[in-house]
């Protein structure tokens, strides 16, 4: 357990990358509610490797923000892994995690508080969006489907879950023990299973710019996801191959009556068709193994999810300093 956590009730992480345009009006605003729901705080920012002036924002901010942390990973490792990195930095009984762009409203963390005190069954209290905000539609029926098959394929209800959620330090404890280098945090925190209350919010437009989510990038976190928490792909590829494999009885059946029977004709045009589809079939096939197999060489490995360059730590302490935070985000 991390030191001084009698010190801290409440943990805020979030990650960062390329947020040097509005970081500072977040932290502002974030540090306000979150001393508004516990005077014991703090805030954990990691810094993915940003290329842009993220970093000296956070030196900036640390002298006028008293309970700032930050950390600066040795390059971009990716949101999942940043997010690791914050929580296992984390010393509050109680640990929010958010993003850094407002779309996680910071004036919902004394209601996600207040809801952990006082419901026994709240070991985690998840924001669930409402309205997803002005969002591309081509966007909500992309997480829509992907969530959608994740829950089919995993058996856990994935539908409306988000990063923004409020983790009891038991829950943190748990997660701690997981010790796999592909990482997917909703998909983690789902599978621990402790009992989770929700609350709903309206997605606010985003502050500061265009998300930096690609399409790309997007894809290659739903293929993570996919591999890290459902083996059903594997054996889709085994039931496709017993499919073919009665395919080719039933064929190969017909075409030995039709020999003996003597009316054997030539189907060049079926052949080819025959193997492009089975050649298709195999090479998909074998790139669905080939990701499981990539997943188990990065665990293998045994390589640090992620390394930290420096970092701030700043615990002064002064009711000058909270006035300046509540002037700023007022």
């Amino acid at each position: 357990m991390p030191d001084g956590i009698a010190n801290v009730e409440l943990s805020v992480v979030i990650p960062a990358y390329n947020e040097e345009a509005q970081l500072s009006r977040t932290l502002q605003t974030v540090a306000y509610y979150a001393q508004e729901a516990s005077p014991r705080y703090e805030i954990i920012v990691v810094d993915d490797g940003s290329s842009d002036g993220t970093w000296d924002v956070l030196l900036q901010c640390a002298g006028r923000l008293p309970r700032l942390k930050a950390l600066r990973l040795s390059r971009n490792f990716g949101k999942e892994t940043a997010l690791c990195a914050g929580l296992e930095s984390a010393r509050g009984a109680a640990v929010i995690v958010m993003d850094a762009d407002l779309q996680h409203p910071p004036e919902l963390i004394p209601e996600l508080v207040r809801v952990w005190r006082t419901d026994a069954k709240a070991d985690i209290v998840e924001g669930v969006k409402r309205m997803r905000g002005d969002e591309p539609w081509t966007k909500r029926i992309g997480a829509r489907l992907f969530y959608g098959t994740l829950t089919r394929l995993t058996g856990h209800r994935f539908e409306g879950a988000t990063d923004f959620k409020l983790l009891d330090r038991k829950v943190i404890d748990a997660w701690r023990r997981l010790p796999e280098r592909t990482t997917f945090f909703r998909g983690m925190v789902v599978w621990l299973g402790f009992r989770t209350v929700s609350v709903e919010f309206d997605v606010p437009p985003r502050s500061g710019g265009q998300t930096r989510w690609s399409f790309l990038g997007l894809a290659k976190l739903a293929l993570n996801a996919i591999i890290a928490y459902s083996a059903v792909p594997l054996r889709i590829v085994g039931a496709v191959g017993l499919l073919f494999l009665f395919g080719a009885f039933v064929l190969g059946a017909q075409t030995l009556y039709r020999k003996l029977a003597g009316d054997a004709v030539t189907g060049f045009t079926t052949v080819i068709l025959l193997l492009l589809v089975i050649g298709s079939a195999v090479m998909i096939s074998l790139g669905t193994i080939g990701e499981y197999i990539a997943a188990i060489y990065n665990e293998v490995k045994g390589r640090p999810r992620y390394l930290i360059r420096e970092q701030i730590s700043c615990e002064t302490e002064g009711n000058e300093v909270a006035a300046f935070v509540g002037r700023a985000a007022k």
